[in-house]
């Protein structure tokens, strides 16, 4: 039986374009499942709930609740002098309201909409014919900017850090939470991608993926990560928390060591 992915992403064309890649491909093997793409804001409440009620009327339930979107707001420049008067105008004045919530609101709340918006889903998937193989779970992107103590590592943004810590010890809090219903959560914590994100001057390709990151970027001063990871990198870890039915309540960080250089408390 093909297996169904559910993208969800701002930009319908977008979500349709991807999808059309990977569907072309899975046509040659009938093993392989299928994508769909559905235009929705992970950030609203309103629209966990219509996207949760779309899917539900396209599959009776579901494995994996993966709660992937994430964006980088304003970014500060390093003050060049330590006074009081150098940080304002570096950390302060530059940064609005709207940055830190939309950054919260996308990165961490988000993911608490659509996490309880989908466990009827989730649920339904302890009575299919798989259960004994999969135990329902969502998966949380946080980051290893949740830990951080050095800024530079998040490309200098503080909203950014804020809404990945909240979202990584959410994780936990979740997982403890929806112990009786028998789903898990755990969470995955990026270092440096190649993304549109991380190189946000980078076409990204046909797959979604932008170019190698260039030479500079922190992650290359670590001999082991010479381009920062991939996304084999990530979508293996994320296959091994599904499989893994001992691990609940975890974030695991895949960083390439970047935290054993940087000051952190991971």
């Amino acid at each position: 039986m093909a297996r169904q992915v559910y993208i969800i992403g701002l930009v319908q064309k977008d979500m349709d374009s991807i999808a059309r890649v990977y569907n072309d491909a899975a046509e040659k093997d009938a093993r392989w499942g299928r994508m769909h793409g559905i235009q929705g804001d992970v950030s609203q409440k309103s629209e966990a709930t219509r996207l949760a009620e779309e899917i539900s009327k396209r599959e009776k339930h579901i494995t994996v609740l993966f709660n992937n979107a994430g964006i980088q707001t304003k970014s500060f420049v390093k003050p060049q002098v330590a006074t009081a008067d150098a940080f304002l105008k570096a950390y302060f004045d530059p940064i609005t309201p709207e940055h830190f919530t939309d950054a919260v609101n996308v990165n961490a709340v988000g993911p608490y909409w659509l996490t309880f918006s989908f466990l009827p889903l989730l649920e339904k998937w302890k009575s299919s014919e798989l259960a004994q193989k999969f135990v329902p779970q969502v998966v949380m992107t946080s980051s290893m900017n949740g830990w951080t103590k050095d800024p530079a590592t998040s490309g200098s943004s503080f909203p950014y850090m804020y809404s990945k810590s909240a979202i990584g010890h959410a994780t936990a809090s979740l997982a403890h939470e929806l112990l009786p219903l028998g789903i898990r959560v755990n969470g995955i914590a990026p270092g440096l991608f190649p993304t549109r994100m991380s190189n946000p001057n980078q076409q990204v390709d046909e797959y979604g993926q932008t170019a190698p990151l260039p030479a500079g970027s922190y992650a290359l001063e670590i001999p082991t990560v010479p381009t920062g990871g991939t996304s084999r990198d990530l979508g293996s870890l994320a296959l091994m928390l599904i499989a893994n039915w001992f691990i609940n309540g975890e974030t695991v960080l895949i960083d390439g060591g970047t935290l054993l250089k940087h000051p952190s408390s991971y």
